[in-house]
């Protein structure tokens, strides 16, 4: 069941409300074949949320801080190119699966915004194409969003915008939808593994 919370994004009410489950920036992570680093390591962030009741500690950089000043910036330009209005959203819930899109739009849109420096949105407007590394992020948000289409918008001020729709991939959102289940087992069995030993050794 779907679940819309208008909480502001970074907030310690959004920190909690996305505790312990896998979100669509990271579904590029969950889908990692094998056992790989990175997917072990959310895996197990995840698992002491659970454990402790305690979100983990978000990652920020200069380049994450100043994409995020520049957000208001792109969805300006953004309603304005398409005489829109888009809506603010906290955290989307839908299971044991969340997602922080930067906007609702409309009754079947959804609205991602990365800002990119110089010489990244060149080699995207040349390429011309959905931008593969965005594709688990956004494919993931329609499907737990439950929407249609999402608009991903690249900006950097002064240089052109780069706007791309693209459509629900429901072979793909399948391909999700697996990897987050099985995610979720392999957490699930952490979880309880850990929670037994704390119930035998007390």
């Amino acid at each position: 069941m779907m679940e819309i919370l208008n909480c502001v994004q970074g907030s310690a009410e959004w920190f909690a409300a996305r505790a312990g489950i896998p979100t669509a920036s990271q579904f590029g992570t969950v889908m990692a074949k094998g056992e790989g680093k990175t997917r072990r390591t959310y895996m197990l962030k995840l698992a002491g949320e659970l454990l402790t009741g305690d979100p983990m500690d978000s990652f920020t950089n200069k380049h994450m801080e100043r994409g995020h000043e520049m957000e208001p910036e792109a969805r300006r330009f953004y309603a304005f190119q398409n005489d829109v209005e888009p809506e603010l959203v906290g955290f989307i819930r839908n299971g044991k699966k969340g997602a922080s899109p930067d906007s609702l739009v409309g009754k079947d849109g959804l609205l991602e915004i990365k800002t990119k420096l110089p010489h990244l949105l060149l080699d995207v407007i040349l390429k011309d194409s959905f931008p593969a590394e965005h594709r688990a992020q956004c494919q993931g948000q329609l499907w737990i969003a439950e929407r249609e289409w999402i608009d991903l918008v690249c900006y950097w001020p002064k240089m052109p915008a780069h706007i791309v729709r693209a459509y629900r991939d429901e072979p793909y959102i399948k391909q999700i939808s697996e990897a987050v289940d099985q995610f979720n087992d392999e957490l699930a069995e952490i979880v309880t593994r850990f929670k037994t030993e704390e119930r035998i050794t007390a």
